[in-house]
């Protein structure tokens, strides 16, 4: 007697789950495709960043393998935990489209830097220390001449006249107002202030009238470019104040 096993029920099934299992298959492939087509990222927009590049940035944020795709950097913002990244407080990260994305970057307010056992600390307006590292940041100025016997990160640097960090504040702020690249700033111990400009050294005083002596200064520095000496300003008051060049 035939059988006819085009009536086969098990062998229907079979057939059944193999369409499925490959409808499945071409499914996902199609969202994959469809995945990395439409959501990679391809303009990012990134503000607030000083000390680090907009490269710099875009590589922090858009880190590892899927790092461009805009489901998982949403999915990772929302789930993820956000990476320490020296000398940035925050950073708000939008997506504008699902290809689009903006960085607002906001950074650490840092005054300056001293070097203590082989690390440089980084410390804010309040001289809390924000950073500790092993490299110069440029446009920081390093300063010298403060007394202190330890340092503990997050906290204020251990000196005796806490009103100093507020100086070192305005004096970076005015440097940066005015395009000078220092190297150094030294307080002697009654907090008298020289800058280091290379082979010049400033000899500010006293931190009266320090806005007009910084002022000035601009205007002299570029004559002085060559020579190796000492720059007396502590007399100088913007109003027919003196000021003498002493070379070494």
């Amino acid at each position: 007697m035939a059988v006819d096993y085009s009536a086969n029920p098990e062998r229907k099934s079979g057939i059944g789950l193999m369409l499925a299992f490959l409808i499945t298959l071409i499914v996902i492939c199609i969202g994959i495709l469809v995945i990395k087509s439409e959501f990679t990222i391809t303009s990012v927009d990134i503000t607030g960043n000083e000390h680090y590049t907009a490269e710099q940035i875009e590589n922090y944020v858009l880190a590892g393998k899927y790092g461009h795709n805009s489901i998982y950097l949403y999915l990772k913002g929302r789930f993820g935990k956000a990476d320490d990244i020296p000398f940035i407080e925050k950073m708000d990260v939008e997506l504008l489209s699902p290809t689009e994305v903006k960085i607002r970057v906001y950074e650490k307010a840092v005054a300056g830097y001293v070097e203590y056992l082989d690390h440089y600390l980084y410390f804010d307006k309040d001289g809390i220390v924000v950073e500790s590292s092993t490299e110069q940041i440029k446009g920081i100025p390093f300063v010298t001449g403060l007394d202190f016997n330890y340092i503990t990160l997050h906290e204020k640097l251990p000196v005796e006249r806490e009103e100093v960090f507020r100086l070192i504040l305005n004096i970076t702020q005015l440097l940066t107002k005015y395009k000078l690249d220092i190297d150094k700033i030294y307080f002697d111990k009654s907090y008298n202030i020289t800058l280091y400009f290379g082979e010049v050294r400033v000899y500010l005083g006293t931190s009266d009238y320090i806005d007009e002596k910084i002022n000035r200064l601009r205007f002299i520095l570029p004559e002085l470019k060559g020579r190796m000496g000492v720059l007396h300003m502590e007399n100088y008051t913007g109003e027919g104040g003196k000021f003498t060049f002493t070379n070494d």
